[in-house]
């Protein structure tokens, strides 16, 4: 996951309710898609001003209006004059480092949620920030436009008129939104369950200091995920609990079930945090035990060259008289005892299971 470019310091000394993009860099054109739908109809729409979106606020049935891009502070204020929202949620949807929350303006509810991807080639997990205002008969997301997003689901629901999604609220929109952002959850601890597990077998068998870094990088990915998942707890717990008009009694049943997700999202991620910290107790073992092998072996070695070594130095000492030293059997006698030396000793280690 790389860092943002832009940092909070842009927004020192500005006051309260300024928006001020705080987030990555991008050049791309912001996008405002419409779906409107009853249970007879369902429409579709890219538009290309914010004020063509003010016949939806009366617009029969549920509308979800989806605003694909951060940067153009314009649009979002724009957006804010058209459906009343407060200037410090322009702020906080503008600000892309805002920590998961929920949070009553009486006549609508606006959620920050964390939408997660996992990019295959880089093995790096992107943070996209989703902000959602939740209205009577309509919806707004605001989606940073990263690498798309997770709601296709949802979009063909809507579409196909699946799970009864057309013939409810805009709340049961707002559901459908986080649990396929949840489920996406899932899918990501999937693919670092499987980096984990082959880093888990490749330390285990042969330990290296590349897969060190490695290991780092995954820890960091948990982190990402954990900072992203933990506070949404508070979050869908704050939706249950809250006695809010715009929420109806049969969406909490449903929201209680994201709850339970996001439970198991939590406990799986634990999980994978402790088996990186295991593994990196493994790798050190591992790594330890190799060392001990190779002085093991340079030891033993050491060992029997030492009296083959004194041997050979007193023999390679230049005195004229010196034992066996004329004799013709002078010379095997001695690399027999040598080498009678060594298997002693080889046999000595082998009986007390040193080699």
């Amino acid at each position: 996951m790389t860092e943002n470019p832009t940092t909070r310091s842009q927004k020192s000394g500005l006051p309260p309710g300024t928006p001020i993009h705080i987030g990555k860099i991008t050049n791309a054109e912001t996008k405002i898609t419409v779906i409107s739908y009853n249970e007879v109809e369902v429409t579709e729409k890219q538009l290309h001003e914010v004020s063509e979106c003010i016949p939806y606020k009366t617009h029969p049935g549920t509308t979800w209006i989806d605003i694909e891009g951060l940067h153009d502070i314009a649009i979002l204020q724009n957006m804010g004059k058209c459906f009343n929202l407060h200037p410090l949620v322009l702020e906080d949807i503008a600000n892309t480092l805002q920590r998961p929350k929920v949070e009553d303006f009486v006549d609508y509810l606006y959620i920050v949620i964390k939408m997660l991807s996992y990019d295959e080639k880089t093995k790096q997990l992107v943070v996209e920030q989703i902000s959602l205002v939740l209205m009577e008969n309509s919806v707004i997301s605001f989606q940073e436009g990263k690498e798309g997003d997770v709601f296709n689901p949802v979009r063909d629901q809507i579409r196909a008129n699946q799970a009864n999604i057309r013939q409810k609220g805009s709340d049961y929109l707002i559901y459908s939104l986080l649990d396929t952002i949840v489920d996406n959850y899932f899918l990501i601890l999937e693919q670092l369950g499987e980096d984990i597990e082959d880093l888990e077998d490749t330390i285990v068998k042969q330990p290296d200091p590349q897969l060190l870094n490695k290991l780092y990088q995954l820890k960091r990915q948990i982190i990402h995920l954990r900072k992203a998942v933990w506070p949404l707890r508070e979050v869908v717990s704050k939706l249950e609990r809250i006695s809010h008009k715009l929420i109806q009694t049969d969406t909490l049943l449903y929201l209680r079930d994201i709850y339970d997700h996001t439970i198991q999202v939590i406990d799986a991620e634990e999980t994978y945090r402790d088996s990186l910290s295991s593994m990196l107790d493994i790798y050190l073992s591992s790594i330890s035990n190799r060392l001990n092998a190779v002085m093991k072996v340079l030891t033993i070695i050491s060992t029997i060259f030492m009296p083959l070594t004194f041997i050979a130095g007193i023999y390679g000492m230049n005195f004229k008289y010196m034992p066996e030293l004329d004799s013709p059997w002078g010379y095997p006698i001695v690399l027999l005892i040598m080498l009678t030396l060594s298997l002693i000793m080889l046999a000595f280690f082998k009986k007390k299971n040193w080699i």
